[in-house]
C-alpha cells in the first residue's frame, strides 16, 4: 500500500490547493481576455489591437506584481499562492502568446508581411518595455515608502 505524503511536503505543482488557485485565476483571466477579444477583435488583415493591448497590459501588470511580491512579501506560502493565482493563473489566462503568433502568421499569409513583422516586433518590444517600466516604478515606490 502506497503512502501519500502530506500536501505540504508535495512540490507546489502537485498540491491541490495551489493547482486550484492557478485554475481559478486562469479561468478568470481567460474569460476576461475572451470578452475583450470579442468586443474589440480585429478583422482579417487588420492590426490586432485587442491582443496587442491585452498582452502589453498583461506584461505591465505581471512585472508590477512580481516585483511587488519580491520586495514586499517574504518568500512564503502566501507569496507563492499570490504568484500562482494572479501571475500564473489570472495573467497567464489573460495574456495569449498563441493568439499573438497565429495573428502574426495570418497577417503574413494574407500578404501583409511588413504588418506581420511590425506586429510581432512591436508586441515583444512593448511587452518588454511595459514590464521593465512597471518593475522600476514598483521599486521606486517601495523605496520611497521605506524612506517615509
Amino acid at each position: 500500500m502506497a503512502v501519500t505524503p502530506p500536501s505540504s511536503s508535495l512540490p507546489a505543482y502537485l498540491r491541490p490547493s495551489l493547482l486550484g488557485l492557478v485554475t481559478l485565476g486562469g479561468a478568470a483571466g481567460t474569460t476576461l481576455r475572451s470578452a475583450l477579444e470579442s468586443a474589440f477583435g480585429a478583422g482579417a488583415g487588420e492590426f490586432p489591437w485587442a491582443t496587442f493591448a491585452i498582452n502589453v497590459s498583461g506584461a505591465l501588470i505581471l512585472g508590477a506584481l512580481l516585483e511587488a511580491l519580491a520586495l514586499v512579501t517574504a518568500d512564503s506560502g502566501r507569496r507563492r499562492a499570490l504568484q500562482l493565482a494572479l501571475g500564473t493563473g489570472l495573467l497567464g489566462g489573460y495574456t495569449t502568446y498563441s493568439t499573438f503568433i497565429l495573428e502574426a502568421v495570418a497577417l503574413g499569409r494574407g500578404g501583409d508581411l511588413p504588418l506581420a513583422m511590425a506586429y510581432a516586433g512591436a508586441s515583444v518590444a512593448a511587452g518588454f518595455l511595459a514590464a521593465s517600466a512597471s518593475m522600476a516604478l514598483v521599486r521606486r515606490a517601495v523605496a520611497a515608502g521605506r524612506r517615509a
